[in-house]
């Protein structure tokens, strides 16, 4: 069995993910195609994501790409995340994972107001309020959830999702459905009310962005192909990092492996996949920095983090597995950083890294110091080092 040794991981991560200097691009849909998927729930992460891995590349440029080139579409997929994708990736995404995602949604959302309120047949009640809601959008052509809920008096219906409890608080449906139908890919999350950290977003209905809407693709054909797409990125990796990072069971996780050349391979005492045609070893970047931002979707691509992480996970990580702000040496993990409330980028090193590492992780903390401008952001998760940091 051929052996991939930590140095050999390490170097890969530099040059595939674009963090390495000689593999960043000022494209951030390239930089999402090098990732699979950028992470959104925070907004403020794409965009650091993309200022992490482009030398010349500014918040605008991010913004083209989402809203006016079209080339990258916001939409949630695996774990019920909310990801930044290329387009052309959003079938494979859609069938993969999305269809089934919405399908969850639904009964869901149909048991909570079958429990909540008056409704009978609260499975067709919600499908009818979900053409409702389209036939608004499209109406409108963009709209905020408030605005269609103004124009459509079906989304102004209260549930309450826990009768009988004091910490029940009756809400109206529109989010409920809005969600739905993004996850069924009829509508999208378009321009944000305000800045690029915020998450107000527009709506708009998927032909406005994708003529035709979304290609049908088969499930299980799907499924293959965004396993060797995170195969190509974060290979090679236990099954258990890919079991994770899909959200799906384990027969899933075979079919789709089976559909591919792979081939196991040593991690150091632990069994590995890589791509068969991807076994042979890469170069080697020279040494790099870099300051990758809360739920970055490097550091969230393996479930078994140890190789790059070390042991500041308890400093670095939420009680959830939410990692805040990282600070990189070379392929693995050294420190973190935050924003403080005056605009100043802290770092702190947690282990002896030499006055070279130290000259260039300085020179990324005043990229990114650049890149916010006069933005002020907090992550969504608060991790322990980020809150000694800004305290």
């Amino acid at each position: 069995m051929r052996s991939m040794s930590v140095a050999e991981r390490r170097a890969r991560l530099g040059l595939r993910h674009r963090l390495a200097p000689r593999g960043r691009t000022d494209d951030p849909a390239d930089i999402a195609r090098s990732l699979v998927v950028l992470h959104a729930t925070d907004p403020a992460t794409v965009f650091l994501s993309v200022a992490a891995r482009g030398v010349g590349a500014v918040p605008e440029t991010v913004e083209r790409a989402l809203y006016d080139d079209r080339t990258l579409l916001r939409m949630l997929a695996m774990r019920r995340t909310m990801f930044v994708a290329p387009v052309e990736l959003v079938p494979v995404l859609q069938a993969a994972t999305a269809n089934a995602l919405a399908a969850r949604q639904r009964a869901t959302y149909a048991r909570i107001i079958e429990r909540g309120s008056d409704i009978t047949g609260a499975a067709s009640w919600f499908a009818e309020v979900e053409e409702a809601a389209h036939r608004a959008l499209l109406a409108r052509g963009e709209a905020t959830g408030a605005q269609l809920s103004a124009d459509e008096p079906l989304l102004r219906t209260r549930v309450d999702p826990s009768p009988g409890k004091p910490y029940s608080k009756p809400t109206n449906v529109t989010t409920w459905i809005l969600v739905t139908l993004g996850c069924a890919g009829r509508i999208v999350r378009g321009r944000p009310n305000g800045s690029w950290v915020s998450s107000q977003y527009r709506w708009s209905p998927i032909e406005t962005w994708l003529p035709g809407g979304i290609e049908e693709v088969p499930a299980d054909t799907a499924r293959a192909e965004l396993v060797r797409r995170w195969l190509r990125a974060f290979g090679p990796a236990p099954v258990a990092d890919l079991k994770w990072w899909t959200g799906w069971n384990a027969g899933d996780v075979r079919k789709a492996l089976a559909l591919l050349d792979v081939t196991e391979v040593d991690l150091g005492g632990a069994t590995g996949v890589v791509l068969s045609d991807d076994l042979e070893p890469g170069p080697v970047p020279e040494p790099w920095a870099a300051l990758l931002p809360a739920l970055d979707a490097t550091p969230m691509g393996w479930r078994e983090r140890g190789w790059f992480l070390g042991g500041h996970g308890p400093r670095l990580f939420d009680r959830n597995g939410n990692i805040g702000p990282s600070v990189w040496w070379d392929g693995r993990i050294v420190g973190g950083w935050a924003q403080r409330a005056d605009g100043e980028i802290a770092v702190r090193v947690l282990e002896d890294v030499g006055a070279d590492a130290e000259a260039a992780i300085e020179r990324e903390a005043a990229r990114v110091s650049a890149w916010y401008g006069g933005i002020r952001a907090t992550p969504r998760f608060r991790t322990p080092l980020e809150r000694e940091l800004t305290s």
